[in-house]
């Protein structure tokens, strides 16, 4: 009797892996092999062609979000398990793969990647592809992050503590960042890349700042405006329209930049640390909340550079902390939360699932298999140490050296 396609597909795949397949399959005959747990399902012989003309996880992400493609069980039990294999494909394997694939008769025309995928033109961080690539992402929908995120609209990784929730894990996060600031009322904070507003209000509505926040999001741009005048705040909070290469002419007190240097690129970093100490009066500090990759994929890898934060760019910390060094600053703190992001993300995704008709109401289909994807892939590389993200502290000495720090961490 001959073999089903998805039992040709796991013996493939075994000889590749030199071992059982991580994940069961299913195929688009009912057919089925592999271990119990999570199912990967082929709907259709085009779920493998997207296979074929994009080999690995562009392949699998073009596959999952155009729907030829699905996951039955849990999604981040498939990343966990299928991870841990990520074989490379030799010239014979492809061949291999090829005559299967002939075999199975998956051949015809490459499919057209989904709409929801990036495609960027122009230099690479010249300010208008900036605008463009920061555009696909956060201007996405204002009311699909209000879905998402809880009552703050803080978009970065939450500072957990024992029984808290995703707001008080936001909330202790911005309150965390305005002590490690020191600031207090009628000080001056510059805010680069502030997102809908998180920081600014807190610090605002709690520490009594004058604040301006900066941000190439036209979307986050109006939304910020809004809450500034439900939290009665416009005389003293401002936020701009404006990419950080515009900032001249103004000094402050305080400046933060939460998850948003990433975007900036490697060759402009020493541009982007060079602006936040000149915008910062002497013995001001900096709060930069950062995330952090090795070598590897330092764009988040292909799912990730073309679906979610395209031209995106993470260095390893210590890297961050020479561009920052050679700026000009002293860096007095380095506080490790990679561990604080796994729930952060995990709330994020519980909360998409739950509400997952609102979402693909605001967003499309495939626009939320997008985010699922992200979620979950997202939170399994921040447990796993694959990605990190960290708070520095740094001043700005004055010239005779003095940064008026307290000599004890009294944030802490």
């Amino acid at each position: 009797m001959p073999k089903s396609a998805a039992h040709r597909l796991a013996d493939f795949a075994e000889r590749v892996l030199g071992g059982p397949l991580p994940v069961a399959v299913r195929t688009w005959d009912g057919h089925q092999a592999g271990p119990a747990g999570p199912t990967v399902v082929l709907k259709n012989r085009r779920a493998l062609r997207w296979l074929l003309y994009s080999p690995g996880e562009l392949g699998l992400a073009r596959a999952y979000v155009s729907g030829d493609l699905d996951v039955e069980g849990d999604l981040t039990e498939g990343f966990r398990r299928a991870w841990a294999y990520r074989p490379q494909l030799s010239a014979r394997d492809f061949g291999e793969a090829v005559r299967l694939a002939a075999r199975l008769g998956v051949f015809g025309l490459p499919p057209k990647p989904p709409a929801e995928e990036a495609r960027l033109r122009g230099k690479l961080h010249t300010l208008g592809r900036d605008r463009s690539a920061i555009s696909h992402h956060y201007d996405l929908s204002n009311a699909f992050y209000q879905l998402l995120m809880d009552d703050s609209m803080a978009y970065s990784s939450g500072y957990w503590s024992e029984n808290a929730d995703l707001a008080r894990a936001q909330h202790d996060k911005l309150e965390l960042i305005c002590r490690k600031l020191g600031l207090r009322p009628g000080m001056r904070l510059l805010d680069v890349g502030c997102g809908w507003g998180s920081l600014l209000v807190h610090a605002a509505k709690h520490h009594g700042v004058e604040a301006v926040g900066v941000t190439i999001s036209a979307e986050q741009v109006q939304h910020v405006k809004t809450r500034l005048t439900q939290h009665d705040l416009d005389d003293r909070v401002e936020v701009r329209r404006q990419d950080y290469r515009e900032l001249a002419g103004e000094s402050f007190d305080a400046v933060a930049s939460i998850e948003m240097g990433e975007h900036v690129g490697e060759e402009n970093y020493p541009a982007y640390a060079g602006t936040l100490c000149r915008m910062l009066k002497p013995t001001g500090r900096l709060l930069l909340q950062q995330m952090s990759r090795g070598a590897v994929a330092p764009g988040g890898g292909a799912f990730i550079e073309r679906y979610i934060a395209p031209d995106m760019t993470m260095r390893p910390l210590s890297r961050t902390l020479g561009h920052l060094e050679t700026a000009g600053f002293e860096i007095r703190d380095v506080h490790a939360l990679r561990e604080h992001y796994v729930p952060t993300v995990r709330a994020w995704a519980d909360t998409l699932e739950r509400h997952w008709d609102e979402a693909v109401a605001l967003i499309g289909e495939a626009g939320a298999r997008v985010w699922r994807l992200y979620l979950a892939g997202g939170a399994l590389a921040f447990e796993e140490n694959r990605m990190g993200v960290d708070q520095i502290l740094a001043v700005r000495p004055d010239a005779t050296g003095r940064t008026a720090m307290p000599w004890t961490r009294e944030w802490a």
